[in-house]
């Protein structure tokens, strides 16, 4: 063989073992890169997956509705915050059943009875229990791509605090009814019977007249009370808080009410000292009178009503009101602040009581920041306690607190 065929041949491997070298090398090169970009890929993806998560969950949790999200078995795979707090379950297990978290057979129903035919359903119910609880419930199927079934969303809102508020609403209309209708009936038949002839009995009509005045004042007082609860209520009263000698207003009530607690041969006792309030004169002296005035008319014939209090170590005033009547049923004593609440309701109306005197009372004190109880034993008598501001002296002058 010629040398320079020799040569070509060995130049010809020698050039193939040197692209071979090259080929690895770069194989290696782009294999490591692809890698590298791989990895990088899969921690991006990771990364966006969790932050989308957290986005997902951050919108779920923020969400005033109750969200329950299950999978196509009807088992949860997710619980917002507001599901939790509702059902005052701080740990849902994921991947049971509503039935197994829950025990709440309605919404078990609810899921059940969703189909192709049913793909959403939207309804109230009512679950029992020491607090009683409205939620208005919305179940909907999450269909995937190919329209098939994925799972099943809740969406729930609670209505116990509208259903109370509707309930309250159509009591109270109730009671107003009741108690303008009373008043107003007597009036229209004492009318009516002076109008067909016995007006001119002098003595019947005069008693008939003084029996017309007399619900009619009724009706004045009941509709003056309803004004001052709804001002209270609504946060329209502005209170003129100043300096105010408490016992200075009791002795004003309590010189109100000598006539009234003669009459019925009541004792009343100031045995308040001499307390500086921070508070509203005219809205102290309703508050006192209302509960002197229920001490002497519901209190013991010939019994006593004492009125005293203290200041306490912490910048308040507390101020009772205290008689020795037929006391109040421990079953009564959580609902004497109610509106048209009555304890004994035939002997409240014949005392022409309007049912509304402690619910301004209530509404009052917590307009000047105090709170209000009541203390009874049945036989032993009643005490109203309540607390108002004290005047403090803070660098030689009087401020309250």
């Amino acid at each position: 063989m010629p040398v320079w065929s020799t040569i070509i041949i060995i130049f010809l491997f020698a050039l193939l073992f040197a692209l071979q070298v090259w080929w690895r090398g770069e194989f290696r090169r782009v294999t490591e890169t692809t890698a590298g970009e791989i990895k990088n890929l899969k921690h991006r993806l990771a990364a966006e997956a969790l932050e989308h998560r957290a986005q997902q969950s951050a919108i779920f949790n923020s969400m005033v509705e109750g969200l329950l999200l299950l999978d196509e078995r009807g088992r949860v795979q997710l619980a917002n915050r507001a599901f939790k707090k509702l059902f005052e379950a701080t740990d849902v297990v994921l991947g049971k059943t509503v039935l197994e978290v829950l025990r709440l057979h309605e919404l078990a129903e609810m899921v059940e009875s969703l189909g192709p035919n049913q793909p959403w359903l939207d309804r109230e119910l009512k679950f029992p229990g020491p607090a009683e609880r409205w939620l208005q419930v919305s179940a909907a199927i999450v269909l995937n791509g190919s329209g098939e079934r994925q799972g099943t969303i809740l969406v729930l809102h609670d209505l116990t605090r509208l259903k109370q508020l509707e309930r309250t609403r159509e009591e109270f209309v109730g009671n107003v009814s009741h108690e303008l209708r009373t008043p107003l009936s007597l009036i229209k038949g004492y009318t009516e019977t002076l109008l067909d002839g016995a007006k001119d009995d002098p003595e019947v009509a005069t008693k008939f007249l003084q029996t017309i005045d007399r619900n009619a004042r009724r009706l004045d007082l009941l509709i003056q009370d309803l004004l001052t609860i709804s001002a209270l209520e609504s946060g329209r009263v502005a209170l003129n808080c100043q300096s105010l000698n408490i016992r200075s207003v009791v002795e004003r009530c309590l010189g109100d009410l000598k006539i009234q607690a003669a009459a019925r041969k009541v004792t009343l006792t100031n045995h308040l000292p001499d307390l500086m309030a921070h508070a509203d004169e005219t809205r102290a002296e309703q508050i006192l009178s209302n509960l002197l005035e229920n001490a002497v008319k519901y209190g013991r014939e010939g019994g006593t009503v004492i009125v005293g209090g203290q200041e306490t170590d912490g910048g308040k005033l507390e101020i009772f009101v205290q008689d020795d009547g037929p006391g109040i049923p421990a079953a009564a004593l959580e609902r004497v602040f109610e509106r048209f609440y009555r304890a004994d309701k035939a002997r409240s109306r014949e005392q022409g009581g309007t049912g509304l005197g402690l619910s301004i009372v209530k509404h009052i004190v917590q307009a000047h920041g105090g709170k209000v109880w009541v203390e009874s034993e049945v036989g032993r008598g009643t005490k109203f306690i309540f607390t108002l501001p004290a005047e403090l002296e803070t660098g030689g002058e009087k401020t309250g607190k």
